[in-house]
């Protein structure tokens, strides 16, 4: 899956003097891998350079991450001094996220609380959700609502209490709702653009230097199914 973005059609949800947040499309990747692929993180450094005529090397900090076939909200700290502070919000869970997820198998319940013990598969770079605690897993819980019943398919809205692991798409496969489009965690065939349709909708989460709460939300991809929500 090869990176599309670049700094003219970079969408851009807030910024400031010490963060920067961004809608990451599908396909992107936040941080430079093995792939070589240009990553979001020079994207955004090329944006900021352009925009505010920087000389030399921009600083920009990579402050969490979101998987390559994900869409939605991404931050990136623009100071060390916001960085510092931001990686301990997000470390010790101080933020509020919202995803949307759109999933063929309605969940037994409409709303629920699900609780895993998520192990990884480094190998294959895939988790496994066990009702049970299992060697080298670790406690993951989230809470669900089927928000929209569209034609084939439920909108799920969810609230993320831990951040493990490709969690949220783990949970959904272990109760039979696999995301659309996740060949790698039970959906029965892949999206046109290689993504699945989960979306980062939300962050709420404390400004790291004017203290002040700070609510972004990610207006969803020009795609079909997500348009008719």
């Amino acid at each position: 899956m090869k990176i599309v973005s670049d700094k003219t059609n970079l969408q851009v949800l807030h910024e400031d003097n010490h963060i920067i947040v961004v809608n990451k499309r599908v396909g992107d990747i936040v941080q430079g891998d093995k792939t070589g692929d240009k990553p979001l993180s020079e994207v955004v450094k090329e944006y900021i350079k352009d925009k505010y005529n920087k000389p030399g090397e921009v600083f920009l900090g990579v402050v969490h991450r979101l998987d390559r076939p994900t869409t939605g909200i991404v931050v990136f700290a623009r100071t060390s001094k916001a960085l510092t502070r931001l990686n301990e919000l997000f470390k010790n869970r101080e933020t509020q996220k919202t995803y949307w997820a759109i999933v063929k198998n309605k969940p037994a319940k409409s709303q629920d609380k699900l609780v895993h013990f998520i192990k990884r598969n480094e190998k294959n770079n895939t988790s496994k959700a066990h009702i049970n605690e299992v060697p080298d897993s670790k406690l993951a819980s989230l809470d669900y609502t089927v928000f929209k019943e569209l034609n084939n398919y439920f909108a799920l809205e969810i609230n993320l209490h831990t951040g493990r692991h490709h969690q949220i798409r783990a949970q959904l496969s272990a109760i039979g709702s696999p995301i659309k489009g996740d060949l790698k965690y039970g959906f029965d065939r892949s999206n046109p653009d290689g993504g699945i349709h989960l979306h980062a909708r939300k962050l709420v989460f404390i400004h790291p230097v004017t203290k002040e709460t700070l609510s972004v939300t990610a207006p969803v991809p020009n795609e079909v199914i997500w348009n008719a929500l």
